[in-house]
């Protein structure tokens, strides 16, 4: 039952979101400065670990394939498709959900402690909206863009097999072209925002679950 009860909670949460914006001015200013928060506060992270995740991954596909019968523009190709279709979705989507997750629910459990959501409410703001909505369009604004950022990093695989000298950067680039599809970089994006609406709204739930109050029924 307990989980029945909880499960209820976040769906009157949920519904709770959806209503007039007091204004509209106000509103628009929470969704920028989440937008700052959760796409640039996270960027460096995104940077470091793409860089690094694309050069191991070129140099463990370069050791496996060590036969003169494959072109070494195959490299290039794997590496590409791998990064686009899997690394860079998911494996950024599982650092954010640490990075963005710990800090929307730290902020709002701040919020119920300090007494700032009843401060919103005597003020005539619906916590409900104000706090959570911004947050989750925002998510779901910045982390695809984040996972397109790491999609574009190729830099990194580049000069990683570059400088190992496993071939040439004329050869690395034509990898990267040739039987190129497009439809990966949407199944890409597809993934980062099911990963930006699980993140945001996961976050939600812990609130919920561990009791950190931002979420009483009749109180947001």
């Amino acid at each position: 039952m307990t989980l029945f009860t909880e499960f209820g909670r976040y769906l009157l949460m949920i519904k709770g979101m959806f209503s007039r914006p007091e204004n509209h001015k106000m509103y628009w200013k929470e969704l920028m400065h989440q937008c700052s928060e959760i796409g640039i506060g996270s960027l460096g992270i995104v940077v470091i670990i793409s860089f690094f995740m694309g050069a191991v991954s070129a140099l463990q596909t370069a050791y496996q394939l060590v036969s003169d019968l494959i072109p070494k523009s195959t490299i290039a190709q794997i590496v590409r498709d791998t990064v686009i279709l899997e690394f860079a979705p998911t494996l950024v989507c599982i650092v954010l959900a640490g990075v963005v997750g710990s800090k929307i629910a730290s902020e709002l459990g701040n919020m119920r402690v300090s007494e700032q959501i009843d401060a919103l409410e005597i003020m005539g703001i619906n916590p409900k909206a104000y706090l959570i909505l911004p947050k989750i369009l925002a998510s779901m604004i910045t982390i695809p863009l984040l996972v397109v950022v790491s999609m574009g990093l190729e830099f990194g695989r580049g000069l990683a097999v570059v400088l190992s000298n496993v071939m040439s950067n004329n050869e690395f680039d034509k990898g990267l072209l040739e039987s190129f599809l497009g439809y990966n970089v949407f199944f890409a994006l597809v993934k980062g925002y099911t990963f930006a609406f699980i993140i945001s709204v996961s976050c939600l739930v812990m609130v919920i679950m561990y009791k950190a109050a931002p979420f009483e029924i009749g109180q947001i």
